[in-house]
């Protein structure tokens, strides 16, 4: 009985672990960012944690969030509906690579860095994006 209660004890507690440290992230998807930047999500660079989830806003219209083929730390993908909320939770430490489809061309797109080592230079080898998106990505990885 005794083990019984230890068992159910840690179970309970690693339970409520996994449940006190996720988090919920929100991100804007806008047609000018705070910085003057335009079509941007906020923020731009979401740093997370295994297990959080990330909620992303059509604060504005004509906005979508989706992830990018080939850059998702989990091999997982999400693609929300243009002025739709959309939410992700990430499962693995990593790089995650997100674009809003109707504006990628314009550099709309953002990364979630979930731990703290990350191949940046991996991250866009052998990717096709756009220029403007390509410039962006670059800025973010260089604040990793």
């Amino acid at each position: 009985m005794k083990k019984l209660l230890i068992t159910i004890g840690v179970i309970w507690l690693s339970v409520m672990a996994t449940v006190t440290y996720s988090a919920e992230i929100e991100v804007k998807m806008l047609n000018k960012g705070s910085d003057g930047q335009k079509m941007v999500f906020e923020p731009a660079l979401i740093r997370a944690n295994v297990g959080d989830t990330i909620t992303f806003l059509p604060t504005e219209k004509g906005h979508m969030a989706a992830s990018m083929k080939g850059m998702m730390a989990d091999g997982g993908k999400f693609k929300g509906k243009t002025n739709k909320k959309v939410s992700y939770e990430v499962t693995a430490e990593g790089l995650y690579g997100v674009k809003c489809t109707p504006h990628m061309a314009n550099g709309m797109v953002a990364i979630i860095a979930v731990g703290d080592t990350f191949d940046t230079d991996a991250f866009l080898e052998g990717k096709k994006v756009s220029k403007k998106a390509k410039a962006r990505f670059e800025d973010l990885l260089s604040q990793l």
